[in-house]
């Protein structure tokens, strides 16, 4: 329960190892936001009705751990394994459509370039959202529709990041070969992550450093020097007008993405910051450390 943390009903059972990664249905795909999916260590992805708390689709073929899933708009499901592919599933049947290949190594993680316009659906940056319920979907098509036609896009666009210090930009919904092979990372692609207006792609490093590429063809803009050790996660503001980014090092560094220099360094944390967060509102930054201590920073 949102208001009060308890637990309802029974928790959905049937993973046998541990769940690395969950994903829910867009919003403008089902506005009851009953399906969820999970990704687990046991090599299975599954999707649950919350309502129900049964499992209703059981998807297999990956050889090896699950790391990350996402739900993307076109009614697509993408799984990226340790078995150095991404799968790409049908939400509706859990049937397989394609699998994408060409990383060497573990994929770590998967951004969507409609991920900021499905997380947020049909509320603006004030929290607030039309009343009537078609109003909400149309807000939520919308916003969606909007990041994919602003990039001279005509679906979403996929990245991938990996243990063998590459990332891979693709057209998942078309196509199972991939747009372009992102290089230059010296180490470990550890996260990746859309701007929201979906311009830009950001990857963070355990070479210490972060690098900034085109949102739709996937070549090198910037590399952002500024920690001394492994960067773990980054994160966009609402606007896309700055960059945060969370390392090894115990600090966060905030980027200008016009400027390409740090605007600010926020030290505070007494060990490695794990995660990162940035309001949808644009104004508060959570950040989570092995200092086991939650921060909230006001920009």
């Amino acid at each position: 329960d949102g208001e009060t943390g308890a637990a309802r009903g029974k928790p959905l059972r049937g993973h046998k190892d541990y769940i690395s990664s969950l994903a829910w249905e867009p919003y403008h795909n089902a506005e009851d936001c009953r399906r969820v999916c999970s990704g687990s260590k046991d090599a299975g992805v599954r999707v649950w009705d919350i309502s129900t708390k049964k499992c209703l689709l059981s998807m297999s073929g990956h050889t090896k751990g699950v790391t990350s899933v996402k739900w993307g708009c076109e009614g697509l499901i993408y799984s990226a394994s340790q078995d150095r592919s991404i799968k790409v599933w049908d939400s509706v049947r859990g049937v397989l459509v394609r699998t994408l290949q060409g990383h060497a190594h573990w994929v770590n993680g998967l951004a969507l370039n409609v991920d900021y316009a499905l997380r947020i659906g049909p509320y603006d940056h004030n929290g607030k959202a039309p009343d009537d319920i078609k109003e909400r979907k149309q807000r939520a098509t919308e916003k969606v529709q909007k990041v994919i036609k602003d990039n001279g896009l005509q679906y979403e666009l996929l990245c991938s990041a990996s243990d063998d210090m590459t990332c891979f930009l693709w057209d998942p919904v078309r196509s199972k070969k991939p747009i372009i092979r992102m290089t230059g990372h010296q180490q470990t692609v550890n996260h990746v992550a859309f701007s929201p207006d979906g311009r830009y792609v950001a990857s963070a490093s355990f070479d210490n450093s972060v690098r900034l590429w085109n949102g739709t063809t996937g070549k090198f803009v910037a590399r952002f020097l500024g920690h001394v050790q492994d960067v773990y996660m980054c994160c966009w503001s609402a606007d896309s007008r700055l960059l945060l980014s969370a390392s090894k090092d115990s600090t966060l560094v905030v980027w200008n993405l016009k400027t390409k220099k740090i605007k600010h360094q926020l030290p505070g944390h007494a060990d490695e910051v794990y995660a990162v967060d940035w309001s949808p509102d644009g104004h508060k930054v959570a950040s989570g450390s092995k200092d086991k201590v939650l921060k909230v920073w006001v920009t």
